[in-house]
């Protein structure tokens, strides 16, 4: 999540001061990515020693103002046009939960991601409940317009979890299948390859009738 770029958005619309950004940023987001007004300072401190941000005296209450930068702007306006990068994509935690898993001995996979399926089922219910009450009205302003877009895409981003998880479950299924049909045919196998070299010995060492 980039909070550069989101404090640059803001700031584009006149000048603010931290709080005050933290706020406007939650409220733009639905509070999903909650911030920490030292995360913000550091992060205007970076913007303002890379002259994206400048600082701008002081309002009535002695709260230190900041403004964009033309450099600002033509970062912001790259930072739109620029597709976000899937090339590299973070690290997802349930991904790499499942991938240890798989053999991992004492661990009943399947109940991992049983459990999992239940607590993203239900988070997508919750996210779907807001939307619904952000729909019981229509949007009055941007920030209602843009919290509906971030809970749109966690709800869509829930369902494919949730599809995720019926894949990863049904391959355990198919590949357990597998594996018990194994066990099955080498034995059986190995009994064969035993049992001929059993006669062939046996054959070997017999009393010829002419002796």
């Amino acid at each position: 999540m980039s909070i550069r770029h989101g404090l640059l958005a803001l700031l584009e619309r006149g000048p603010r001061y931290g709080s005050q950004l933290r706020t406007e940023f939650e409220s733009r987001t639905g509070s999903t990515w909650p911030l920490n007004v030292g995360q913000v300072y550091t992060t205007l401190s970076r913007l303002e020693r890379d002259g994206m941000v400048a600082r701008d005296g002081e309002d009535d209450a002695g709260h230190a103002l900041y403004s964009i930068t033309e450099d600002g702007r033509t970062e912001l306006r790259s930072w739109f046009e620029t597709p976000v990068d899937r090339s590299n994509p973070p690290r997802d935690e349930l991904a790499i939960k499942l991938a240890m898993a798989v053999g991992a001995p004492g661990v009943d996979i399947r109940a991992v991601i049983q459990s999992q399926r239940s607590h993203t089922l239900k988070a997508m219910q919750d996210y779907t409940r807001l939307k619904a009450q952000a729909l019981a009205d229509v949007p009055a302003d941007r920030d209602e317009v843009a919290w509906l877009l971030v809970v749109e895409q966690l709800i869509f981003q829930a369902e494919a979890e949730a599809r995720w998880l019926d894949h990863c479950e049904s391959r355990l299924v198919r590949l357990a299948a597998a594996a018990a049909t194994e066990p099955a045919t080498r034995p059986a196998a190995r009994t064969a390859t035993s049992t001929s070299r059993g006669t062939a010995r046996a054959a070997t060492s017999r009393p010829s009738a002419g002796r």
